[in-house]
């Protein structure tokens, strides 16, 4: 199984699931049970019927029992007790969410083909392992980033990432949903930022370091019906959908579709380049108001606590060559404009907290003083975990997502047959090495580190099937890092994930497979 459950008792007699089967569930698990039950019916072909557990079953009929609100079983919010034996198959949890990763766990004690979306074959009868499994997660963010504005992806593929994150149990799914290249959700009280925002000239051809263009249009958008779907989908499956809109840098869209957003009188189109654009948001009243406008709306789609507004990556050459951005920062009692941009997170921090919500950040905010509350992500190389240790010190909670293990937009190995990609290399194995708490954090802040996430940005990513090539089966090893304690071994995982792939197959995904890519997933034709 994936991720490794904590506890697993293997033995004693199992249980067969035939036509007929009655998913018998407590009031708080109906539509977990309902969910379950509409998979198995799909993939067996029989009747499934999903009935409280007041309610009368068919006598003799295959019984499987799904109870959640059950305190001290176990004692964590998202740990389940999975039981098969003789009198039948029972799912145990204090809540729904755990309650669901029961029913994954169980899905993947089932022949894999049992995944499908349709029947593959006549199925008679299931026969079930005994096992009994005690089971929590070690962390509560287990997260996936997915970057929509280098590259938009269609709704269907966002749906098909939250069933395949959840499989996984992973709860979270980041989606960068703005920057330079591209502005991706709607935003009713400026209609230009998708009108004008969501569309590029080109793109760069090739790797960027080549400096050739595609000449091809590309843009697309999410409208706020779009969006709500897809949180209400990940929210059956207990996915938080976490949104990132990202400021004062990352910004060319914004200011090409509005251009009194930015510092010069110059105007621009959204970026036909990689990279970081050296066009950044000025921090006048208007601006700040826009943004301000931004986030709320923003915040009424995504009912996540959390907001991210990046703050990465954001250049001060504009402000350092503006005579308006000396002046606002001398009005504001700033030493320069370089201090800009810690005022104005702290302004964007004040209008996530009056919608009740936390404010996320890139680890750049950290050196000009982060928010109090703000959480933090940490990501650059090596740094990240001397940043993860700086946060936790100033109590503010982490998110790890260091590059070397957890940037899927880099190729899994440095091979030529590997598809283009930004750089080399981090293996399914270098991701299962990763360690989300720092060395050398204290013990008593390690409770500040949320968890890990891995990043998918998509400059070289521009389609759902090269999206999940990056990611699978990295996002395995990665949900079993945030799932799983300590003492993990790679050969015993790598045998697992092995097995694993036959899953994968049967849900359609584009994986990787371990020994490198197939024929049609490789760059280059293998040399004779």
């Amino acid at each position: 199984m994936i991720p490794q459950p904590a506890v697993v008792q293997r033995g004693g007699p199992g249980y067969a699931l035939t036509g007929g089967t009655v998913v018998a569930v407590s009031p708080a698990a109906r539509e977990v049970g309902e969910l379950f039950a509409a998979e198995l019916r799909a993939a067996s072909g029989w009747h499934v019927a999903c009935v409280g557990t007041d309610e009368h079953a068919p006598e003799g009929a295959p019984m499987v029992r799904v109870l959640a609100d059950l305190p001290g079983r176990p004692s964590t919010h998202e740990g389940y007790r999975l039981k098969v034996s003789a009198e039948g198959i029972d799912i145990q949890a204090p809540s729904a969410a755990g309650a669901f990763y029961g029913t994954r766990s169980l899905l993947q004690l089932l022949p894999p083909d049992l995944l499908r979306s349709a029947p593959s074959k006549n199925w008679d009868r299931v026969e079930v392992e005994g096992v009994n499994i005690q089971d929590s997660p070690r962390f509560a963010w287990r997260g996936m980033a997915l970057d929509v504005s280098r590259h938009f992806f269609p709704k269907a593929f966002i749906l098909k990432l939250l069933d395949l994150a959840s499989f996984h149990k992973l709860n979270v799914l980041h989606l960068h949903l703005t920057d330079d290249q591209g502005w991706r959700v709607q935003v009713d009280r400026y209609p230009k930022l998708t009108e004008i925002g969501a569309w590029r000239r080109e793109s760069p051809a090739g790797h960027y370091s080549e400096g050739r263009k595609d000449g091809t249009p590309h843009g697309g958008f999410y409208s706020k019906a779009d969006l709500t779907e897809i949180v209400a989908y990940a929210a059956r499956r207990f996915v938080t959908v976490v949104p990132e809109i990202d400021m004062p840098g990352h910004m060319q869209a914004a200011i090409a579709a509005y251009p009194e957003l930015g510092n010069t009188a110059q105007p621009l189109e959204v970026y036909t380049n990689w990279g970081i654009s050296e066009h950044v948001l000025n921090m006048g009243p208007g601006t700040v108001r826009f943004c301000r406008d931004v986030l709320e709306e923003v915040t009424d789609i995504f009912p996540a606590p959390f907001v991210h507004i990046g703050g990465d990556e954001c250049p001060t050459k504009e402000w350092e060559a503006s005579a308006e951005a000396r002046r606002r920062a001398q009005e504001l009692g700033l030493t320069g404009p370089r201090h800009l941009q810690a005022w104005f997170s702290a302004q964007m921090a004040e209008t996530v907290a009056a919608t009740g919500k936390s404010l996320i950040a890139w680890e750049e905010v950290l050196g000009g003083g982060a928010p109090p509350g703000a959480v933090i992500t940490v990501w650059q190389a090596e740094h990240a975990l001397r940043a993860a240790v700086q946060a936790a010190e100033n109590k503010h909670r982490v998110i790890m997502a260091p590059e070397p293990w957890t940037y899927f937009d880099w190729a899994y190995a440095d091979d030529p047959r590997e598809p283009l990609a930004i750089r080399p290399a981090i293996s399914t194995e270098k991701v299962y090495s990763f360690e989300p708490v720092p060395q050398g954090l204290r013990q008593d802040l390690e409770s500040y580190i949320l968890g890990a996430q891995c990043q998918l940005w998509t400059e070289y990513v521009s389609t759902p099937q090269h999206a999940e090539y990056m990611y699978f089966p990295r996002a395995c090893a990665l949900a079993e890092v945030t799932w799983t304690g300590r003492g993990r071994q790679w050969p015993e995982f790598e045998r697992r994930l092995r097995d694993h792939t036959a899953r994968l197959t049967a849900l359609g995904v584009n994986y990787r497979p371990l020994e490198g890519p197939t024929p049609g997933q490789a760059r280059t034709w293998p040399r004779a």
